[in-house]
């Protein structure tokens, strides 16, 4: 199992790294696309219902609030002579859950994903597809798992429906899966479905 941290640690830097890269820019400002600071696309925040089933305390329900930072991966595609004309996004999200059931308890973390447009970016609606992997805290007290920290991998799809240039409302859907990696046992495991709403702001 320590093999498997250690290929999930270098996977991780690695997409920082990508990410990183994606991030730098020109300083060069145009009339076509003006300068960025930082890079930084927009924010997102999420919010709504998350349930999974533990046994042997019953239902974990959860109130999610996700805040991401959205960066145009498309800056690096471009690059490399790609550059499909539907949204290719690198995202930093961090969150800070809420659970409510079987007791009260929470879960802090952070996670990098990728998400990609299944439309042309000048629609309206912007269906999408997400997926991600980070670490988190969480101290809710379960047979399940030994330890507090963990890692997760979550996959979801979504969809924006920009009511302004800039501005979107968002719905999505995710399932996650939550582990220590085997750092101690037991590691059973915990999947979890979440259904979220929020909102999208691009600077």
């Amino acid at each position: 199992m320590k093999n498997i941290i250690k290929v999930f640690i270098a996977v991780s830097l690695l997409a920082v790294f990508t990410g990183v890269c994606a991030f730098a820019e020109d300083t060069v400002v145009t009339e076509d696309q003006p300068q960025k600071p930082g890079n930084i696309q927009g924010i997102e925040v999420l919010t709504g219902y998350s349930h999974a089933s533990l046994s042997h305390n019953g239902s974990y329900k959860v109130i999610p609030l996700i805040v991401d930072l959205n960066f145009n991966f498309k800056d690096i595609t471009k690059k490399i002579g790609i550059n499909p004309p539907s949204m290719i996004v690198f995202q930093l999200e961090g969150f800070y859950n809420s659970a409510f059931e079987p007791d009260w308890s929470m879960e802090i973390g952070t996670a990098f994903a990728f998400k990609a447009g299944l439309a042309p970016e000048d629609w309206k609606f912007q269906p999408y597809l997400k997926i991600g992997a980070g670490i988190m805290y969480e101290n809710l007290h379960t047979p399940e798992q030994a330890t507090g920290f963990n890692f997760h991998e979550f996959g979801g799809f979504g969809m924006h429906y920009f009511i302004k240039k800039n501005l979107a409302l968002t719905v999505e859907g995710r399932i996650r899966h939550m582990s220590n990696a085997g750092i101690r046992d037991p590691n059973h495991g915990i999947n979890s479905y979440s259904g979220m709403a929020g909102i999208l702001y691009n600077f």
